[in-house]
């Protein structure tokens, strides 16, 4: 994907992602929150975000939600992700590439098992 050149066309983007997955919260297991400031915009959230979107898609999982949320002052290891499950410490994943959220995805949502070395913080702190 190239760079965005407009607001008009993040908010297609915003759109067609809302599409794609159901947002609601309610009846979900967890979340997954892409981190959309300028500085993870700039690192490649919004390729990241696709990557996420697309894989819940194609492993047909429906009871996590997408949601985009403003820079988490983790600047340096941008793109950032939190996971949030029902039951567990959420966990903030860091240098997201779409290779690496599919990764998450699979290891972490599916698995049950966390990507160690992509790991930059866990809990509320």
């Amino acid at each position: 994907m190239g760079k965005i050149k407009s607001l008009e066309e993040l908010m297609k983007i915003k759109e067609n992602t809302l599409k794609n997955v159901k947002m609601r919260e309610e009846g979900k297991r967890g979340r997954i929150i892409v981190a959309m400031g300028t500085c993870g915009i700039a690192a490649g959230a919004k390729d990241t975000l696709k990557a996420i979107v697309e894989t819940l898609s194609e492993l047909n999982i429906d009871d996590i939600s997408v949601v985009q949320s403003g820079c988490m002052g983790l600047c340096e290891v941008e793109p950032t992700i939190k996971v949030e499950l029902d039951g567990e410490v959420p966990v903030i994943y860091g240098h997201v590439t779409p290779e690496n959220a599919k990764r998450i995805i699979k290891s972490h949502i599916v698995a049950g098992e966390q990507v160690g070395e992509l790991i930059v913080k866990r809990g509320e702190e």
